[in-house]
């Protein structure tokens, strides 16, 4: 492989990390904004959880004015949570069916999985950035 060929290649994927880099960033300034959205309009009700997984929780509730509400895109921060537990939802009281996540919980939660995206991305980057050079190296020695 020929210098120059390796340095682009080596450009390509600092791109590639720096877009990884914003995409975690990205996912936590996500949070922080639907939970501002939230905390802007606050109202709380109770919700019963009618489907749970590891990553995503649908739930359901009435809002004060009898009106029954269950968010397309489901519950923010659903760790945790088992199909018919009830428990306590902040939501979006000017848009009951967008955002809601349960009482106590904020994007505090996001900080793990944004950051785990930052390192494992820059992790293969880096990999990727060492295989390229000895690739490299082993080309120009032969």
């Amino acid at each position: 492989m020929n210098p120059t060929a390796q340095r682009i290649i080596a450009r390509c994927l600092l791109v590639v990390g720096a877009i990884i880099t914003l995409m975690g960033v990205f996912l936590f300034a996500g949070c922080v904004k639907n939970d501002a959205q939230i905390n802007a309009n606050k109202a709380v009700a109770v919700a019963e959880v009618s489907s749970a997984d590891r990553l995503h929780a649908a739930v359901g509730f009435f809002t004060p004015d009898g009106k029954f509400h269950s968010p397309q895109l489901g519950l923010l921060y659903p760790t945790q949570l088992s199909v018919g537990e009830r428990i306590s939802v902040d939501y979006d009281a000017s848009n009951p069916d967008g955002l809601v996540r349960p009482t106590g919980r904020n994007a505090s939660l996001a900080v793990v999985p944004s950051l785990s995206v930052i390192v494992i991305g820059w992790l293969v980057v880096g990999l990727l950035m060492v295989l390229v050079a000895e690739f490299g190296r082993r080309s120009r020695t032969s």
